[in-house]
């Protein structure tokens, strides 16, 4: 079974816009035949993993001793990490493609640790190459259009380059979202 590691924010609860749109997201990926994978805790994570459990998903939280709080009910597999970069590294290698929702530094570490691993062809091997890296627009894009600003630096020093800004696609829609995942795999 194919896996979504989905990176997003632990504070929105239940009965937030936020929440009900990760919720569906993992409904639509259970339905889609897809196993979801995030880290483990409250907010975003537990709404994605309760979608995809309402749905009959499978579910996998990785979780991380730093942390003493145990995976959310709706984990059904807890991955238990030591360090927080060990957490980070199974987030990335567990999935088979990727959605960032919104999120803060957490959900940037994670972001930036699975686009660079795919941007730098040495470390995309460990993680199997390029997969689908989709990203929620409008929350991510100030700092996709903040990035870009290093592809115009490129094209002024003469350095010729494939840009990592071809590596995310963003999107809209939690449909969107899980439309694209699908068309990349």
């Amino acid at each position: 079974m194919k896996t979504v590691t989905i990176f997003g924010s632990s504070i929105p609860g239940e009965g937030t816009e936020a929440y009900q749109e990760a919720q569906q997201l993992g409904q639509l990926l259970a339905e889609a035949g897809f196993a979801v994978c995030n880290g483990g805790y409250g907010g975003l994570m537990e709404a994605s993993a309760r979608g995809a459990r309402e749905s009959g998903g499978h579910t996998v939280g990785v979780t991380c001793d730093v942390w003493p709080a145990a995976a959310n009910r709706w984990i059904l597999e807890e991955v238990r990490t030591s360090t927080f970069m060990q957490r980070l590294l199974t987030l990335v290698e567990r999935g088979d493609s990727y959605i960032a929702l919104p999120g803060g530094t957490g959900t940037l570490a994670e972001l930036a640790l699975v686009w660079e691993m795919m941007n730098k062809s040495s470390l995309s091997q460990a993680i199997g190459g390029r997969k689908p890296l989709v990203a929620m627009a409008p929350y991510w894009q100030p700092v996709i259009q903040c990035l870009e600003q290093e592809v115009h630096l490129a094209r002024r020093s003469n350095k010729v380059r494939n840009p990592a800004m071809d590596i995310v696609t963003m999107v809209h829609t939690i449909d969107e979202a899980v439309a694209q995942v699908m068309k990349e795999m």
